[in-house]
C-alpha cells in the first residue's frame, strides 16, 4: 500500500504498475483521503488573513497523492478491469464523493475563498491566477456552498447515489458486451467478410476452445461484420444484439438506472437554483445555455436533413437495385453504404487497409507532430506498463527536453471498455519552480495482429487514432502553472478542437505520403486512392451529421427538461428521434441505456460539443490550408495559444489569439458538402 501513498521512486515518477496489488487500493484511498483532509484543515486553521497563496494556491496543490491514485485506479478500471476491481470502485467511489462534498460544502474554507475572491481586483493577479480564483469560487458557489445545512445534506445524498449509478451503468454495458458472442460454424456464413476479420474470428474461437469463428460486440469484430457480411440474417442478429445492450430486463438492465441518473441530475440542479441540469452545466461552457445549444443543433439539422434524405433515398434505391431489398433496415446501413461507396468511388476499405499498418500510422502521427511542433517520440522499455500490449514513449522537444511520457494501448481485451479515449496518469503543472511533465495515454480498440498479418486499420480507424492523438497533444504540450487548468481541463465544448483538427491531416496527400505505405511492398499509397479518399470525405455526410445531431438532441431532451415526466425510456427516445430517424425503429433496441458518453462519461448536456468543435476545427484547418499544412508559424500559434494554454483563459479569447477572428461556420458547411443544399 505504501507505494500508493507517497511519491514514486521510478523513472520520470511514472506509475509502478507491476508493484501495485488490488488489495492495496482501498487502504491507500483511505489514507490519501485522510492526508488530503489534513491539508485542507491546515488551510482553514491558518491564522493569517486569507491570501491567494495561502488559500487558493494551497487548495489547488492539496491532495496530490489522492489525485494521482485516483487517475491510476480509474484509468485501469476502464482499460484493465476485473470483477474485484469493479467491486473496489463501488466501495471507494462513495468515499471520494463524500470527500469532494466535504470540501465544497465546508463553510470555513468557502469563507476564506470568498474573502480572496472579493478582493481580486486589488490583488494584481495574472490571467491564469484570475482564472483559477474564478474557477475555485465557482466550484464552491455552483456546488452547494451557499445552501442551508439541510440542502447540503440532500446534495451529499444525491452526489453519492449518482457516483454509484454511473459506475454501475458502465459495468452493465461492459458485462453485456462481454456476454455476447456470435458463433459461426458454417464457412458459407462468412461470405463477404475480409480475410483479416475471418482470421481474427478464427483466432478468437480457438482461444475459447471453439470450432469455427466467433464474432463479438467489440468494434474491431462488430463493425467489419455489419459492413461486409453478406448474410443478412446474421447482420440482423448481431445488430440487434448490439442495440439490446443493457435493455434486456436482466441483471444488467440500465433502464431504471438511466432514468434515476436523469432525475437525480434534475433534482440536483433545482437544489442549486438552476432550472435544469443543462442550465447548470452550460453556464460553464462556450454555448452558455440550452437555448443556444438547441438553436445551434436545429440550425445544422435544417441544413443537413435535406441532404441526408437525398442520400438515404439513394441508398434505398441502390439496395433495391442490387439485392431487391424492399425495406432498408438498420442492419443494412453499413453494408450497402460500403457497397455504394465502392461503386461511386471504387474505394474499398479492404483495398486501403494494407496501406495503414498500425505501427506506420502511429509513426506518421509522430512525424506530423514533429513537423508541426518539434516533438520526437522514442519508444522506451524501462518504465512499467499495466499490460504487455501497451507501448511507452519518451516525448521530447527540439532541445531534447522531456515534454511527456506517452502510453499507447490499442487492442481490445476482456477487461477493457469499447471505444477510444485519451486520459492521463499524471497532470502537467509547475510547482517550486519545477515544471512537472504529464503522463498521457491513448486507449483504442483496433484489430489485433494475427499469425499472418500485422494490425491493419480501416481509414475510419486511422482518423480515430489521429483524433485521440490530438487530445494527447493537448495533454502533452500543456504548459500551465496549475493542474486544474492544464491540458484538456478546458470548457467541454472546446476540448474536441485539438482532437478533431488533427483528423484533417489524414486527408492530405502530403501527410499520407509520410505513413500510408503498403505493409508488404513499402509502396506509398497510390495517388488515385488519395484522390478517392478526398472525394469520398463528404460521402453520406448528411446522414452522418443527422446521426450526430440526433445524439445531441437526445442528450438535451434528457437534460434540458424535467425528466420526472418520463415513464418509459424507449417511448421517450423514439419521440426524440422522430425528427432525425431515417431507418425504421427496432423495438428490441434502445440507445439511451448504453449512451455512455452522457450517462457515465462527462458529456451530459455536452454531446453537441462534437459538432460545435467541428465548426472550430474546420475554421482552424482552413487557416493551415491557406498557409500550408505544415506551416511552422501557424503551428506555433496553435501550440502557443491553444495546446499549451489549457483552461487558463476563456476559449474564444484563446481561439481569436490563434486565428485572429471568431470561427465561421462556412468552413464546416463547405467541407461537409452542405453549402449547396
Amino acid at each position: 500500500m505504501k507505494i500508493l501513498t507517497s511519491t514514486f521512486s521510478t523513472k520520470y515518477n511514472t506509475a509502478p504498475f507491476s508493484q501495485i496489488k488490488l488489495e492495496d487500493y482501498k487502504p491507500a484511498f483511505i489514507e490519501n483521503i485522510a492526508n488530503a483532509k489534513a491539508e485542507i484543515e491546515t488551510i482553514i486553521n491558518n491564522q493569517e488573513a486569507p491570501t491567494f497563496e495561502n488559500t487558493i494556491e494551497a487548495l489547488e496543490f492539496s491532495g496530490e497523492a489522492l489525485d494521482r491514485l485516483s487517475s491510476i485506479f480509474f484509468n485501469l478500471n476502464a482499460a484493465e478491469t476485473c470483477d474485484e476491481m469493479q467491486k473496489i470502485a463501488q466501495e471507494v467511489t462513495p468515499l471520494l464523493t463524500e470527500f469532494s462534498n466535504d470540501i465544497t460544502l465546508n463553510e470555513d474554507l468557502f469563507k476564506r475563498i470568498k474573502s480572496v475572491y472579493e478582493q481580486k481586483e486589488t490583488l494584481n493577479l495574472s490571467i491564469e491566477q484570475t482564472t483559477l480564483l474564478d474557477k475555485k469560487f465557482k466550484s464552491f458557489s455552483r456546488n452547494g456552498a451557499l445552501l442551508s445545512e439541510e440542502k447540503k445534506s440532500k446534495l451529499r445524498e444525491i452526489d453519492t447515489e449518482l457516483a454509484k449509478l454511473k459506475l454501475t451503468f458502465s459495468e452493465n454495458i461492459l458485462a453485456e458486451t462481454n456476454n455476447y458472442q456470435l458463433h459461426i460454424k458454417d464457412e458459407y456464413d462468412l461470405k463477404g467478410l475480409p480475410e483479416g476479420t475471418i482470421e481474427a474470428a478464427k483466432t478468437l474461437a480457438k482461444s475459447k476452445n471453439f470450432e469455427g469463428w466467433i464474432f463479438t460486440l467489440d468494434y474491431p469484430s462488430y463493425v467489419p461484420f455489419v459492413t461486409y457480411a453478406e448474410n443478412r440474417k446474421l447482420r440482423k442478429k448481431i445488430t440487434i444484439a448490439a442495440g439490446k445492450k443493457a435493455f434486456q430486463n436482466n441483471e444488467f438492465d440500465n433502464q431504471e438506472i438511466t432514468l434515476k441518473i436523469a432525475k437525480l441530475r434534475f433534482e440536483r440542479a433545482n437544489l442549486l437554483g438552476y432550472q435544469t441540469h443543462s442550465h447548470f452545466v452550460l453556464e460553464e461552457r462556450m454555448a452558455q445555455n440550452p437555448e443556444k445549444v438547441k438553436s445551434f443543433l436545429n440550425d445544422l439539422l435544417a441544413k443537413a436533413k435535406p441532404a441526408a434524405e437525398i442520400e438515404f433515398e439513394q441508398l434505398k434505391a441502390f439496395a433495391k437495385e442490387l439485392d431487391g431489398i424492399e425495406q432498408l433496415e438498420k442492419w443494412d446501413g453499413s453494408y450497402y453504404s460500403e457497397k455504394l461507396k465502392q461503386k461511386l468511388y471504387n474505394l474499398d476499405d479492404e483495398k486501403l487497409k494494407p496501406y495503414f499498418q498500425l505501427e506506420n500510422v502511429l509513426n506518421g502521427a509522430f512525424t506530423i507532430a514533429n513537423k508541426l511542433f518539434g516533438l520526437t517520440f522514442t519508444e522506451i522499455f524501462d518504465i512499467d506498463k499495466y499490460h504487455e500490449e501497451v507501448s511507452t514513449y519518451e516525448v521530447k522537444d527540439e532541445f531534447g527536453e522531456l515534454i511527456a511520457v506517452f502510453y499507447a494501448d490499442f487492442f481490445p481485451r476482456k477487461g477493457k471498455r469499447n471505444g477510444a479515449w485519451m486520459t492521463s496518469f499524471k497532470s502537467q503543472y509547475i510547482k517550486n519552480d519545477k515544471n512537472e511533465r504529464p503522463h498521457v495515454s491513448n486507449v483504442c480498440n483496433f484489430t489485433k495482429p494475427t499469425e499472418t498479418k500485422p494490425s491493419l486499420l480501416t481509414f475510419n480507424e486511422v482518423t480515430t487514432l489521429f483524433h485521440e492523438f490530438g487530445h494527447g497533444l493537448h495533454g502533452m504540450l500543456a504548459n500551465t502553472t496549475y493542474p486544474s487548468l492544464s491540458g484538456t481541463s478546458v470548457f467541454w465544448d472546446f476540448v474536441e478542437l485539438p482532437s478533431q483538427v488533427m483528423e484533417n491531416w489524414c486527408y492530405e496527400p502530403e501527410a499520407l505520403a509520410l505513413f500510408a505505405k503498403h505493409y508488404e511492398t513499402g509502396e506509398i499509397i497510390r495517388q488515385e486512392y488519395v484522390n478517392k479518399i478526398k472525394e469520398s470525405a463528404s460521402f453520406q455526410e448528411g446522414m452522418a451529421t443527422l446521426r450526430q445531431l440526433s445524439f445531441g438532441l437526445l442528450d438535451m431532451a434528457f437534460h434540458s427538461n424535467n425528466p420526472t415526466e418520463i415513464s418509459n425510456i424507449k417511448t421517450f427516445e423514439k419521440t426524440v428521434f422522430e425528427g432525425t430517424s431515417l431507418f425504421p425503429d427496432v423495438a428490441d433496441n434502445c440507445m439511451s441505456v448504453s449512451f455512455s458518453h452522457i450517462f457515465s462519461g462527462g458529456y451530459s448536456s455536452g454531446y453537441y460539443s462534437y459538432k460545435w468543435a467541428e465548426v472550430l476545427d474546420a475554421d482552424a484547418f482552413a487557416y493551415f490550408q491557406e498557409k500550408g499544412i505544415f506551416n511552422k508559424e501557424v503551428a506555433t500559434k496553435f501550440k502557443d495559444h491553444i495546446l499549451s494554454k489549457g483552461g487558463t483563459q476563456l476559449p474564444m479569447e484563446l481561439y481569436k489569439k490563434f486565428r485572429g477572428q471568431e470561427p465561421k461556420p462556412e468552413a464546416l458547411l463547405k467541407r461537409a458538402g452542405l453549402l449547396k443544399i
